[in-house]
């Protein structure tokens, strides 16, 4: 223990400047100043029956001068006698304006401990801290909220004084803090803070930083260390507190209190609780490195061995799980000495002695019960070895080869394979059919994760048959149907669905590791023509109904053809047999199900580099491909123009162009409005360049003649010499946006006799015919000034450089002029056609006059006697000048006139 006279902040935590240093007595003084100011004014202005009364009755000013005064008897039973009165008299709780001469007193009453007789009064008074305060104001809780929180941290600061009775009363008084009961009596003119308040002010103070400290003055005192952890419990229900609790390393002290001796067994509870809050409210990741250390995983493992072997009860059971979750989270820290301290062995062992024989005495004589703690037990073993087969990249060499070394000497991978058989029987081992259905599952799915760091002991156990086979059985008519209620089995109720995913998942994992000889085991077993079955089996179950098991499953179908036909032309061949029909509606999917969330862009991009893998380079599969329209549905969604899908799609169509009936499907193919293949890319190139930043004039034609396509990227980039055997900026900048799958595709199809552009689209053309030898204008420009960070180049080496910078720069001039003579010319067209357009407005005014002056002159010689008369003459007249003037010497003559015709048309 402690002297008393140990200095007030002996365990003071460290504090942040957002909050108040703790109650000096001088700072109490100036307190009391000012509540005496405001008490004095509060009298010259309230009435005679004055609030303060309950206040006046107990002069706080005077116990403070009382107990500080020399000692004698009779003044110590003055001082006793005063205390009691105090305590008696905020038995209902102290208000927020006496709290800070109370925290003064307690102050004075812990230097004077070494006489027995102030410990009680000290608990008394400590006592009234649980009380809730009382406030005359709803303002009060803010305004004094620095005084109440200062004078909460002060409870935990006098743990340092060395009486059993106050360190409980201490944390009997935290405990209380939780306990949202009013009192029975009310003070007259006050009410009770709100029940949250001491919690909130609690977490200001940082009460619960000192409580961690704290534990370090009652390690070899089991009650008080009982009372410290329970009062730390309940704080660490809160984020704040949790922060506060790690700053004083909470989770290396209270893990080594586990294995303390503590017949009653609360001290395990209460550490494993409070451990489990501080997983939940701060970073896995920083408690787990504060259990790091050798001492804390050798207790952990001595806990957990002996609730192993010794815990019958139903709550031992929990504490063990608990703290097997516990441990989890520790694995997953690569710095964790598992390895060393034997545990990884031992809960490797713990996870497969059911399934398989192992030589360890520990589980030689163990069984474990078909109860559901012990069924939980077996699926977080399940998980442990999950975590310990993590990415081999996270842990040091010589740790990965003892992790691989303990897995293949305790069997894991035939100890999970148990588990890959169809369900024949209702359950298995005795487990319950819904149990064994969830221990399946789960240890398929941790199959998944081991299977790629234990290839080796995957072939030997011929997994991949054992898969195939149970992928047969999940597609079969057999009547097992799964429950479907367990997190691997979500998707999966009344099917064989869940199966079938995690098991795909498995090969999926291999296969991704790209090992021919997997690969090839894979082959020979039929699994190309197996895939397909069950793609097949699955798109028919989402045609009944769509989730994202369903989905998922196609995505890792596809994605395993990829890798198995990639790189081998025969068995692309083989995938085209039947592959085809099945792949090309999902390159017809509904663009708007992309962004669904369900699952559908994933399953759409695995179609599409399945399309790459298993049809491009086999000329049997790309002909069948061309001549079921396959070419026209991947325009068709280029022509959508999502930036996600244009990437890949004209990586595609580059690929298949090196096939020579490609480009004649490609120049049939019409969009919208009749908008053809070569539209089409000029209209993405430009899109492109304007989200690259390029500079170009409102018609599109070359600003800049020495940097005609360099992008605002590039122009902010700053020169960095690299290493000949490193790309460059420039180099890199290729492969990053679209321009060169673009200049490519349309190499293929020709920079000439190409149908339906516009003279804006040849004013972009002439850009993209010369992008290659921009691009190598822009290369040998970056080369210039990398060597002149470098050294100077001799004479000819510079002239050279000047040269290919020169023909850059006269490749961009002959690309202006011919812009601008396609503009003259587009111009020239445009006035012509204008032109004509106003000849034909100019006749068709004209002939409207002359039907308007028709219509006239038939009005007047309906209505004018005289007009018809002219008319009539200058008809006859019109008659007369249309005759030949030669006399005809023989025939018949007629006559125009019809006599008696009285009409006027």
């Amino acid at each position: 223990a402690l002297a008393v006279a140990e200095p007030l902040l002996s365990l003071a935590p460290s504090r942040s400047p957002s909050r108040s240093p703790p109650l000096s007595p001088a700072a109490g003084a100036s307190l009391r100043d000012g509540d005496r100011g405001r008490s004095a004014s509060a009298a010259g202005t309230e009435p005679a029956a004055a609030q303060d009364t309950h206040l006046r009755s107990v002069d706080l000013n005077h116990i403070m001068k009382l107990l500080q005064d020399s000692d004698s008897n009779d003044l110590e039973r003055e001082q006793l006698k005063t205390l009691k009165k105090a305590a008696k008299h905020f038995e209902n709780g102290i208000p927020l304006k006496a709290l800070a001469q109370v925290t003064e007193i307690l102050n004075i009453c812990a230097e004077k401990i070494n006489e027995e007789v102030f410990t009680e009064p000290l608990c008394e008074l400590i006592k009234l801290y649980g009380l809730p305060f009382q406030k005359k104001k709803l303002s009060d809780e803010l305004s004094y909220s620095s005084i109440v929180s200062n004078s909460i941290a002060h409870l935990g600061y006098l743990m340092r004084v060395p009486r059993s009775q106050v360190r409980i009363q201490i944390c009997k008084c935290v405990v209380s803090f939780y306990n949202t009961e009013l009192p029975r009596k009310m003070l007259p003119g006050y009410e009770p803070t709100s029940a949250d308040y001491k919690i909130r002010m609690a977490e200001l103070g940082g009460l619960a930083e000192t409580l961690v400290l704290s534990l370090s003055l009652v390690e070899n005192r089991l009650l008080e260390k009982l009372w410290v952890l329970k009062a730390l419990q309940h704080l660490s229900s809160s984020e704040v507190n949790c922060r506060l609790m790690m700053k004083a390393h909470a989770a290396t002290r209270i893990c080594l209190y586990l294995n303390d001796d503590d017949p009653s067994g609360q001290l395990m509870f209460r550490s494993s609780e409070i451990l489990w809050n501080l997983l939940e409210n701060t970073p896995k990741e920083e408690v787990a490195q504060q259990l790091s250390s050798m001492k804390c995983v050798h207790a952990l493992k001595e806990v957990f061995v002996n609730l192993l072997l010794h815990g019958s009860r139903h709550c031992d059971r929990q504490l063990r799980n608990d703290l097997l979750v516990i441990t989890t989270v520790v694995a997953g820290n690569p710095a964790a000495p598992l390895i060393e301290s034997g545990f990884a062995e031992l809960l490797i062992a713990l996870a497969t002695f059911t399934e398989v024989k192992i030589p360890n005495p520990l589980v030689r004589d163990l069984k474990l019960t078909h109860s559901y703690e012990d069924f939980e037990m077996k699926k977080l073993l399940f998980n442990v070895i999950k975590v310990l087969s993590k990415d081999p990249r996270a842990l040091q060499l010589s740790l990965f080869f003892l992790t691989l070394q303990l897995l293949k000497e305790n069997n894991v991978m035939p100890a999970l394979l148990y588990y890959v058989k169809p369900n024949r029987k209702p359950g298995f081992r005795d487990w319950p059919a819904a149990l064994y259905e969830e221990l399946q599952l789960h240890a398929i799915a941790v199959l998944s994760s081991v299977a790629p760091v234990l290839v080796d002991k995957y072939m030997s156990c011929q997994a991949n048959t054992l898969l195939l086979v149970f992928l047969e059985w999940c597609i079969s008519q057999d009547p097992f149907l799964g429950l479907g209620n367990s997190f691997h089995g979500a998707g999966g109720r009344g099917t064989k669905l869940a199966q079938m995913h995690y098991s795909l998942h498995v090969l999926r994992s291999v296969v991704s590791l790209y090992d021919e000889a997997v690969n090839l085991n894979l082959y020979d077993q039929g699994a190309i023509s197996q895939l397909l079955d069950i793609l097949k089996y699955a798109v028919n179950k989402a045609k009944e109904k769509e989730d994202s098991t369903l989905l998922e499953i196609q995505a890792d179908i596809l994605f395993i053809l990829s890798v198995l036909c990639e790189n081998c032309v025969h068995r692309k061949e083989l995938f085209s047999y039947e592959g085809l029909d099945i792949l090309i509606p999902f390159i017809q999917m509904d663009p708007t199900k992309l962004d669904s969330g369900l699952g559908h862009k994933c399953l759409f991009f695995s179609a599409l580099d399945c399309l790459w893998s298993c049809v491009i380079g086999c000329n049997t599969a790309e002909d069948s491909f061309l001549e079921k329209q396959g070419i026209f549905l991947l325009l068709d969604l280029l022509a959508l123009k999502q930036r996600s899908v244009c990437n890949i799609i004209l990586g595609i169509l580059v690929e298949f162009c090196d096939n020579p009936k490609t480009t004649s499907y490609i120049r049939v193919w019409r969009g919208e409005k009749e908008q053809t293949a070569a539209k089409l890319l000029i209209q993405l190139w430009r899109q492109e360049e304007l989200e690259l930043g390029v500079q170009r004039d409102p018609w599109g034609r070359i600003v800049d003649m020495k940097k005609p396509i360099e992008s605002r990227i590039q122009k902010q980039q700053q020169v960095i010499p690299l290493p000949a055997s490193c790309p460059s900026f420039d180099i890199m900048e290729v492969s990053e946006n679209l321009r060169a799958k673009i200049y490519l595709l349309l190499c293929k199809l020709g920079f000439d006799d190409l149908p339906g552009l516009s003279a804006e689209d040849f004013v972009t053309l002439a850009i993209i015919k010369c992008y290659i030898d921009f691009k190598v204008g822009e290369v040998c420009d970056e080369l210039c000034e990398e060597l002149k960070e470098e050294f100077r180049p001799v004479s000819s080496d510079r002239e050279a450089l000047e040269v290919f910078s020169q023909v850059s720069e006269d490749t961009g001039g002959r690309v202006a002029a011919l812009q601008n003579e396609i503009l003259e010319g587009q111009h020239h067209q445009e006035k012509q056609e204008e032109e004509n357009t106003y000849t034909k407005i100019r006749a068709v005014h004209k002939q409207r006059e002359m039907v308007n002056k028709s219509w006239e002159n038939f009005l007047a010689r309906t209505s004018n006697y005289e007009a018809l008369k002219k008319a009539k003459r200058l008809q006859v007249k019109a008659i007369k000048a249309s005759r030949s003037k030669s006399e005809t010497q023989k025939g018949t003559f007629h006559s125009t006139d019809i006599k008696g015709l009285n009409t006027t048309v």
